[in-house]
C-alpha cells in the first residue's frame, strides 16, 4: 500500500446571517446566494488544488467561515465526495463543520452527518442571553443548550466555543458558566479571550469609551482560573485557547500548529504546501464575488503563491508551534539561526520557556504572554 504525504483541507464558506461586532474574520452578509454556482466553484477549485498538491492522504477536512452550517447538506456532501475522489482518505479522517446553535441550522445535523461530517464545532460564545445579545449572537442560551444536546446525540465528537473577559464579567460568573459548559459532556472546548480587533464594530465602541472590557489583571485572573478548572476537569490546554480530553484534540488545527501541509479553498483561504520539495504559501482572493468570478472565468481562485525561504518557514513554525503545550523541536527548524539564543536562555531563566533537549515549550506564563515571548525570541 502506497503511503502518500499527509494533507489537511480547509473549506471557507464566507457568508453569515449577520456580522458579529467582535469578528474580524472574512465573513459577509448577503441577501441572496446562488449556492449552485458556489458549489460548482468549490468543486472546480478542489480539482485545481489537487493538481498542485499531487497525490496526498487527507487527514482532515474543516468547513469554516463565515457560517458553513448555512450551506446545504448537499453542497457539503458534494465537497466531501469530490475530495475523496481527488485524494486518499485517512481511515480515521476528521471532518469538522462549524455551526451556529440556532434551531434552523441544528435541524440539519443528521443530514450533515449523512453527508460525511463526523465532528461539529458549535459557536456558543456565552450561556446567558444578555451577553449573547451584547456579542451580537442570533441565538438564545436556551437554543445553545438544546443545540449541544442535539449535537452530542448525532455526532461522536463535539466542540464548543466560549468567549471570556467579556464586559462586566466577574471571576464568579465565569466560573459558574464554565462549570455549566463542562456538565454538557462534550470532548473539546475552545475558550477565547475577548480581544478588540481592528476594523470591528467593537473597536469603534471601545475607542469611543462605550465598551468596557476587563482590565489586564482581571483578564489574567480569568485566564488562570480557566486553566485551573479545565485541568481539574480533565481538559488540559493543548494549545493557548483549546482544551480537550486526551485523544480528542482537533486533528485539523494540529496540522496548522505543527506546521504541516494544509490546502485552503474558498474566499480568503490560506494554505501551506510542500510542492516539489519546497514550502509555498497560498492565498485565495478575499472578496466572495471576486473569488467566484475568478474561479468561473480563469479556473482558479488563487491570488498568489509565494515560495517561503528557510528563515520565513522557521519564523512561522515557531510562532505556531509555541502555541502548543508540546512546543517545538528545535532540530526540525530549517534555519535555527533565526532563534535569538541569548533571549532564549533569558526566557527560560525567567520561567516563560522550558527546554528539554531540543524540545522548547512555552510555560503557562509564557503562553499567557506569547506575543511578547515571540517578539523577544525571534527578535
Amino acid at each position: 500500500m502506497i503511503e502518500w504525504p499527509v494533507l489537511a483541507l480547509y473549506i471557507h464558506w464566507p457568508f453569515c446571517l449577520s456580522k458579529c461586532p467582535y469578528c474580524d474574520f472574512n465573513s459577509h452578509v448577503r441577501e441572496k446566494i446562488d449556492e449552485k454556482a458556489w458549489q460548482q466553484a468549490l468543486l472546480k477549485e478542489l480539482q485545481r488544488t489537487a493538481v498542485l498538491t499531487g497525490p496526498r492522504q487527507l487527514t482532515s477536512i474543516f468547513f469554516g467561515g463565515g457560517t458553513p452550517s448555512l450551506m446545504s447538506p448537499q453542497t457539503v456532501a458534494a465537497v466531501i465526495d469530490q475530495a475523496q475522489m481527488l485524494w486518499s482518505f485517512d481511515p480515521n479522517i476528521e471532518i469538522t463543520l462549524e455551526a451556529n446553535p440556532n434551531s434552523v441550522e441544528v435541524a440539519k445535523f443528521q443530514q450533515l452527518k449523512s453527508a460525511g461530517v463526523n465532528r461539529v464545532s458549535l459557536g456558543i460564545q456565552a450561556l446567558n442571553d444578555g451577553d449573547l445579545k451584547g456579542l451580537g449572537r442570533q441565538h438564545s442560551a436556551k437554543e445553545a443548550i438544546a443545540a449541544i444536546a442535539t449535537a452530542t446525540q448525532v455526532f461522536n465528537r463535539v466542540s464548543c466555543d466560549l468567549i471570556y473577559a467579556r464586559p462586566q464579567q466577574t471571576l464568579l460568573n465565569w466560573k459558574q458558566e464554565l462549570a455549566t459548559m463542562l456538565s454538557f459532556g462534550t470532548s473539546h472546548v475552545s475558550l477565547y479571550q475577548l480581544t478588540i480587533e481592528a476594523g470591528t464594530a467593537f473597536e469603534t465602541l471601545y475607542r469611543r469609551g462605550d465598551l468596557k472590557i476587563p482590565e489586564e489583571n482581571l483578564a489574567s485572573d480569568l485566564y488562570e482560573q480557566t486553566q485551573e478548572m479545565m485541568n481539574t476537569a480533565g481538559f488540559p490546554a493543548y494549545e493557548v485557547s483549546n482544551h480537550a480530553r486526551v485523544g480528542e484534540e482537533s486533528r485539523h488545527n494540529l496540522s496548522y500548529w505543527r506546521y504541516q501541509d494544509y490546502a485552503g479553498v474558498g474566499p480568503g483561504a490560506h494554505g501551506r504546501l510542500t510542492v516539489s520539495g519546497q514550502k509555498v504559501a497560498t492565498k485565495q482572493y478575499r472578496a466572495p464575488e471576486t473569488w467566484l468570478k475568478k474561479v468561473e472565468d480563469t479556473g482558479t481562485g488563487e491570488e498568489e503563491t509565494i515560495l517561503l525561504n528557510p528563515q520565513e518557514q522557521t519564523v512561522e513554525a515557531v510562532m505556531m508551534g509555541l502555541r502548543l503545550s508540546e512546543g517545538i523541536d528545535l532540530n526540525s527548524l530549517p534555519a535555527l539561526e533565526m532563534i535569538n539564543a541569548a533571549q532564549q536562555h533569558t526566557l527560560v531563566y525567567a520561567g516563560f520557556l522550558e527546554q528539554n533537549g531540543s524540545q522548547l515549550t512555552a510555560t503557562l506564563a509564557g503562553r499567557q504572554r506569547l506575543n511578547t515571548v515571540l517578539g523577544q525570541l525571534l527578535g
